[in-house]
């Protein structure tokens, strides 16, 4: 007899409440480990197979986010607990070699996040190595979802036109221009594709990366990757705003993925914008940033609080009382970074934000190396991030704190509409 459904959850991301439907193998382990596994872990892929795509696993920190949709997952999503972000560099010079790696990709990505594993997993011939190198057996997937981007130099390098690609890039992926004050080093910068994995849990996340940075070898190459935790923005104006490793709330306006009109307008890429391959996507801005932590542990509250342009313990905008209240720009110091960033004071430009916090170590002069991870997502580059952050960087008082040191920029493209489609498969028709 089937156990009855749990409760709605209501924390869970839009249309991903439980359901009747069996689990993935992984989360049938995880079940067994507790003692309370129903059923034969041989039946856990059956969905997969089937195209079958469940809405949630009935198991704690199991829900599913959905794979498939108009738009890529992992950008208006809730956002998750973790982060792991890598780009790479293609090896290869085959266009059809490419093509079928973005679909290898894909596939793998549809079952690792339904919390499958990829391929036979960990079983197969054992003359061979296993098709998914296993550390996340027995893990939910953690809402895991995956978002691949495809940089500047996909299309263009300087040289030959690797895949054919050049009249397709873009105008919108643009070279980001400099901006003052910024120190970038090229390691942790660029990249002919990234993906972004975020989850719940950090095995999830790196387990992810690892098994498509396995996929692809002798066609890419990890050029850098950056892991992330303690999400700094939020897409979900009802729940708590999280803080930065300054102290300070951030993303108190962050664009809401509930918002029906706000991603349309801001985030996703409209009919008409460019190509039609990029319609239903979103540009995106990678940007590493050090934050001097000892210089601003040794700064008084006064002046952190002028920095920001907020209070530090209740995150109100100066001239108002709680976190939510409207700022009243004119009551905040000239150089305060919510005044500068506000669209009031920006021609009305709004990006999606998905930071996340990182520390790295020290710097090897007994600092730690640490900062945020900043993820800005946006309809056009060009009339968001870019004007945006040309007057942050003259202007803005917390350029004393950080320094921007690594950055990147690519194209989202829409979401996979189902079984027969791929990453990019519409940008290589």
């Amino acid at each position: 007899m089937d156990e009855p459904a749990p409760p709605p959850d209501p924390d869970a991301p839009p249309g991903t409440q439980p359901d009747r439907r069996r689990p993935s193998r992984r989360v049938l382990l995880s079940w067994a480990g507790a003692g309370a596994a129903p059923g034969a872990a041989g039946t856990a892929s059956a969905a997969l197979v089937a195209g079958d795509e469940p809405s949630a696993a009935n198991a704690p920190g199991g829900r599913l986010v959905p794979f498939h949709g108009e738009h890529q997952a992992g950008i208006a999503t809730p956002v998750q607990d973790r982060r792991h972000f890598a780009a790479f560099d293609v090896t290869t010079t085959d266009r059809a070699a490419l093509a079928d790696l973005l679909r290898e990709w894909t596939a793998a990505a549809a079952a690792m996040t339904a919390g499958h594993e990829v391929g036979d997993g960990a079983t197969g011939p054992p003359a061979r190595p296993p098709d998914d190198t296993g550390e996340a057996l027995g893990l939910p997937a953690s809402r895991l979802t995956l978002t691949p981007g495809f940089g500047p130099t996909l299309f263009t390098r300087g040289g030959p036109d690797r895949f054919g690609l050049a009249a397709r890039r873009p105008a919108a992926l643009v070279d980001l221009p400099p901006f003052p004050g910024e120190r970038l080093d090229p390691e942790p910068s660029g990249g002919d594709l990234c993906v972004q994995a975020c989850a719940d849990d950090p095995q999830v996340a790196v387990h992810a990366i690892r098994n498509l940075a396995r996929i692809g070898f002798g066609r890419v190459a990890l050029r850098w990757s950056q892991l992330g935790f303690g999400r700094t923005s939020s897409t979900t104006p009802e729940a708590q705003t999280p803080r930065n490793l300054m102290g300070f709330k951030d993303g108190t306006r962050n664009i809401a993925g509930t918002d029906a009109r706000a991603p349309a307008r801001h985030v996703w890429v409209a009919a008409g914008d460019g190509p039609e391959w990029m319609t239903g996507g979103s540009y995106l801005v990678a940007r590493r940033i050090r934050m001097h932590i000892e210089t601003w542990d040794r700064t008084s509250l006064k002046e952190q609080q002028d920095v920001f342009g907020r209070t530090k313990a209740e995150g109100a905008p100066f001239g108002r009382q709680h976190e939510r209240d409207s700022p009243v720009l004119a009551a905040m110091p000239d150089g305060a970074h919510v005044r500068l960033a506000h669209p009031g004071s920006d021609a009305g430009a709004a990006i999606l934000r998905r930071g996340f916090s990182f520390t790295d170590g020290t710097d090897g002069l007994g600092r730690l190396d640490a900062g945020l991870f900043f993820l800005a997502y946006q309809r056009d580059t060009r009339s968001a991030f870019v004007p945006l952050q040309h007057h942050l960087a003259s202007d803005d008082a917390l350029n004393e704190y950080v320094q921007h040191v690594g950055s990147a920029h690519f194209a989202c493209p829409p979401g996979v509409r189902g079984p027969g489609d791929s990453w990019g498969r519409s940008l290589f028709r």
